[in-house]
């Protein structure tokens, strides 16, 4: 079954964060890491994503 990737500003829209922060979160090793798609495009599995966001979900509610 074939996967929707996101690039950038489609993660911001469904993260709610800018692109500093995300870059920052990646840095600090708390948001995924997109994959390679081309020479200069990257973008982020959608599996990827929706477990970020779950765990995000999980953290808030405890």
């Amino acid at each position: 079954m074939l996967q929707k990737h996101y690039r950038r500003k489609e993660v911001e829209v469904i993260t709610g964060l800018s692109r500093t922060t995300i870059y920052a979160m990646m840095d600090e090793g708390t948001f995924p890491r997109p994959i390679r798609m081309g020479k200069k495009a990257v973008a982020w599995p959608e599996s990827v994503l929706s477990e970020w966001l779950k765990s995000r979900a999980q953290t808030v509610a405890q």
